[in-house]
């Protein structure tokens, strides 16, 4: 019980925390605005600027304050992306340049903002994990409102429902600064106009900025703070196995017995916990007995155990049983791993040893440095013994069976004693009553094991020793014999209570360990998600002893996959609770703290930070509610059984890529073999087609037709051909500099027979820079884009080519009068064998486009299509970045 090791879990944690290879969130939290929270981000990043770190701005938000703009001059800033939503531009911070960027520190304002639609991600917070994983370190800054936990607490009082929220997580995780400015001070700051303009300062004023709404937010503000920093120095004193209380912060621990008291002690722990404002945990120490098979029919202590554990869950107590040979042994340790500064316990009837200064002894010898807190529980009146019927069975609580059969083992140890006193004088009978001590404790439990010590000397002295069938004992001699049985007795019966105590807990540990294992065994077998959920719901009911059903998600919604009993049906209002628990990867339902109302309590099965499945528990007894005990170990079975289905997703994607592969290979193998094979005949063809010379006008026709369809036959193959090295990675890029404009009247020049008489507009600047390019690709990129347009657009319309340039590179864009494309196929266009019906692009092979944006991105450049904005065709458009433009001094 003294010695302390390092904990896993905590380990794990402080390992996470140290991982160089992951950037280092420090928050500057604030209890409203105007605190000055990004003035103090920007000061302390300009100190480590000057340190000569890399250091940029990724998001500021100055809202017109003249100090915080003066104090950002100086930093690079990197430019924020632009957003078309409904009209209107939105900019937002561009994830993608700050990790192309990968400075050593980036400031990112206001972590709780909502991103605008077309983000990756939803929330800023979200996009700062992402810039955490990539190895930058961040400076943000957080109001303590924007909690998720404190939201509803924020809006009891300020009447102000904040809709931009963050899970607590990140602030547990991150360094913790307070910036902090009473609460005068930051009224006066609003008045004269450094927080907001003078309009918003008005309104501010009348409503949220009100004296005691920054009070109640800026104890928010330093509570939470304290309460982050206390979790992470208990992971660092868990993880480094430190000894000490360490009470820096209060913390309770709620003993819970399971006496109608119970629930007495769990509220008055809540109500302490709540006016220190202290994080509190509820534990259940089992000393007693505990029955294998867990899912046997609780006797009314159990009942009342598992409503005051219940309840105890609801009033978000942390709950645990952890079993113990001794009630102080197990209180000391659980403290001593929570670094309890305050134990809660009930009074209750509890006498003997377990007398109020008892038990505080016991405590302190044990090295506990918790203050202890009693709550008088009313003494409910012991329910005598039961029989099966319910009636009160006075002859099983007189006479309980354990002792009928110590009495009978008395009595054939005495009957024994006699018959050897009988063949002579043997002075070592007292040593036969340790039999039945021993056996009536191991078996029976410790006060049987004492009354049969009492029984046993009580028989001895009136047996055995002069003068014998009476209670009187003559000599001194036999007086200290009796004496010393009776210790002996005690300490035997005491000692084999505890053992037999200890067994049994340990059997019970044991038994759901194997469970586990046993569950995580027959997970390795299984390679369908029926099969899984199958064993999965048996194993929950066969653990709570309730009905269970498991529903995945299946065409847009949860489908009930397993269930036990399988002729459950669940009703309507409960397939809401669970598709708001598979959504929100929270529990819901009965004995939560959402959709309360339900009958079903639902919890997420969860793997790769996703809910993959949901697992309904419900009581028999729709009154009772699921025992909050055993549901950290129905967890555990939800942990491994999530990693189990996320296996059989992962195996399943690798069967279904292992096709695609299968598939791919062959079809390159057959555009490659059928390509070359053509491309030989072809050449020769057009060849001879060139060298023929037509007799008369109509021979000239039918020849030029030939010629014209012999090249667009060969340009097939070509692109055959270009596919199949665009897919096999075979591209060779040999860049040098290219004039746009000699390379779009060369692909004319080759499309002069397709193009015919049809109008080519061209408007290329002179004065335009050269362009470090692969002039092959490009060429073949340029007819597959001219010839896309004279297919797919009337012959009496032009096609225009246009190069405009920017600040930022080069666009060449080819412009038709076609019908244009379909609303978003913009992108799908540009696919293998894609032919879009409807639109301007059907026919062809599906193969022009697809080569064009293999070469593109081969050469570093972006290809994009959509429809002309007076809708009279399409336009696509080769992106040259500037960083590819050829410059004077350029020799490379």
């Amino acid at each position: 019980m003294n010695t302390i090791r390092p904990d896993p879990d905590a380990l794990l944690r402080t390992i996470d925390r140290q991982d160089s290879t992951r950037g280092r969130l420090k928050l500057f939290l604030g209890a409203a605005p105007g605190v000055g929270k990004t003035y103090e981000m920007l000061m302390q990043a300009a100190r480590r600027r000057d340190a000569g770190e890399d250091v940029v701005i990724g998001v500021i938000e100055t809202h017109g304050r003249a100090e915080t703009e003066q104090r950002a001059a100086g930093f690079e800033i990197i430019p924020r992306r632009a957003i078309d939503h409904r009209g209107q531009t939105l900019h937002e911070m561009d994830l993608d340049a700050i990790i192309a960027r990968r400075p050593a520190l980036v400031l990112i304002d206001e972590l709780a903002h909502t991103n605008a639609p077309g983000c990756r991600h939803d929330k800023r917070w979200q996009d700062v994990e992402e810039v955490l994983n990539a190895g930058i370190d961040v400076y943000s800054t957080l109001n303590v409102q924007h909690l998720e936990s404190l939201n509803d607490v924020v809006a009891s009082f300020a009447r102000l429902h904040v809709r931009e929220t963050l899970p607590d997580r990140v602030l547990d995780h991150a360094e913790i600064e307070v910036v902090d400015i009473p609460p005068g001070e930051l009224i006066e700051r609003l008045k004269a106009g450094k927080v907001y303009v003078p309009q918003e300062a008005s309104r501010a004023l009348a409503h949220f900025f009100s004296h005691s709404n920054l009070t109640a937010l800026r104890e928010l503000a330093l509570r939470r703070a304290a309460q982050a920093v206390d979790a992470q120095m208990l992971d660092y004193l868990r993880a480094h196995a430190l000894e000490g209380t360490w009470a820096a912060g209060e913390r309770l621990l709620v003993a819970v017995g399971a006496d109608a008291g119970a629930q007495e002690v769990v509220r008055a722990g809540k109500r302490l916990a709540d006016s220190l404002s202290a994080p509190w945990t509820a534990v259940h120490i089992e000393t007693g007995p505990a029955s294998p098979n867990l899912a046997s029919p609780a006797p009314s202590s159990r009942e009342e155990l598992s409503a005051a554990l219940h309840l105890a869950s609801q009033l978000g107590a942390q709950v645990a049983t952890i079993p113990a040979g001794g009630l102080p042994e197990g209180l000391a340790h659980m403290a001593a791993d929570l670094r309890a500064t305050i134990l809660v316990l009930g009074q209750g009837r509890r006498r003997g040893l377990f007398r109020r200064e008892a038990l505080s002894a016991q405590l302190a010898a044990l090295g506990l440095g918790a203050a202890m807190h009693i709550v008088p529980c009313a003494a409910a009146p012991r329910r005598p013994t039961a029989g099966r019927d319910g009636e009160f069975d006075l002859a099983a609580w007189l006479f309980p069976p354990g002792l009928l059969i110590s009495g009978a083992l008395i009595a054939c140890v005495t009957l024994a004693g006699v018959l050897f006193s009988a063949l002579g004088s043997v002075t070592n009978i007292a040593l036969l009553y340790l039999l039945p001590v021993m056996l009536a404790a191991t078996r029976y439990g410790l006060w049987t094991g004492i009354v049969t010590g009492l029984i046993s000397s009580l028989a001895y002295n009136f047996f055995f020793i002069p003068p014998i069938h009476t209670f009187t004992i003559a000599d001194p001699q036999n007086l200290i014999t009796v004496v010393v049985l009776l210790a002996v007795v005690l300490v035997v019966s005491h000692m084999a209570g505890r053992l037999r105590d200890t067994a049994m807990l340990s059997r019970a540990s044991a038994v759901r360990s194997s469970a586990l294992a046993g569950f995580a065994r027959q997970l390795t077998g299984i390679g369908a998600a029926g099969e899984l959920g199958r064993v999965l719901c048996e194993e929950g009911a066969g653990l709570l002893g309730c009905y269970t059903v498991l529903l995945m998600p299946h065409d847009g919604a949860l489908a009930q996959i397993a269930a036990i009993p399988q002729e459950i049906t669940l009703q309507a209002l409960d397939r809401v609770v669970a598709q708001w628990s598979f959504d929100n990867r929270k529990p819901a339902g009965r004995g939560s703290d959402t959709l309360s109302a339900a009958e079903w309590l639902f919890l997420p099965v969860e793997a790769g930070g996703k809910a993959l499945a949901v697992l309904g528990v419900a009581h028999p007894d729709a009154a009772q509610p699921v025992r909050a005990d055993l549901l950290p170990m129905l967890t555990s079975f939800l942990d491994q059984a999530g990693l189990a289905l996320d296996r059989i997703r992962l195996e399943a994607e690798r069967g279904h890529m292992r096709r695609l592969e299968e598939r791919d290979a062959l079809r390159a193998a057959l555009l490659s073999s059928v390509s070359h094979d053509l491309r030989t005949p072809l050449t020769a063809v057009v060849g001879l087609l060139g060298d023929l010379t037509p007799a008369d006008p109509e021979q000239e026709r039918v020849l030029n037709l030939a010629r014209a369809e012999a090249e667009r036959l060969q340009r097939f193959v070509a692109n055959l051909l270009d596919m199949v090295r665009i897919e096999t990675g075979a591209v060779e890029l040999h860049p040098e500099p290219v004039d746009l404009a000699e390379a779009v009247g060369s692909a004319a020049h080759d499309l002069r027979r397709l193009l015919g008489q049809r109008s080519l507009a061209v408007d290329i600047a002179a004065d335009l820079p050269l362009v470090r390019l692969d002039p092959r690709l490009l060429h073949h990129c340029l007819i597959n884009l001219i010839e896309n347009a004279a297919h797919y657009s009337p012959a009496a319309t032009p096609i225009r080519i246009e190069v405009r340039a920017d600040a930022d590179g080069l666009d060449l864009a080819v412009i038709d009068e076609g019908p244009g494309l379909p609303p978003g196929s913009e992108t799908r266009v540009f696919e293998t064998f894609t032919r879009l019906e409807g639109s301007d692009r059907k026919g062809g092979t599906g193969l022009g486009l697809a080569i064009v944006k293999g070469f593109a991105e081969a050469m570093g450049l972006q290809v994009r299509a959509a429809n002309r904005a007076d809708g009279k065709g399409a336009r696509f458009t080769l992106r040259m970045p500037g960083g590819l433009l050829w410059k004077e001094n350029d020799r490379s």
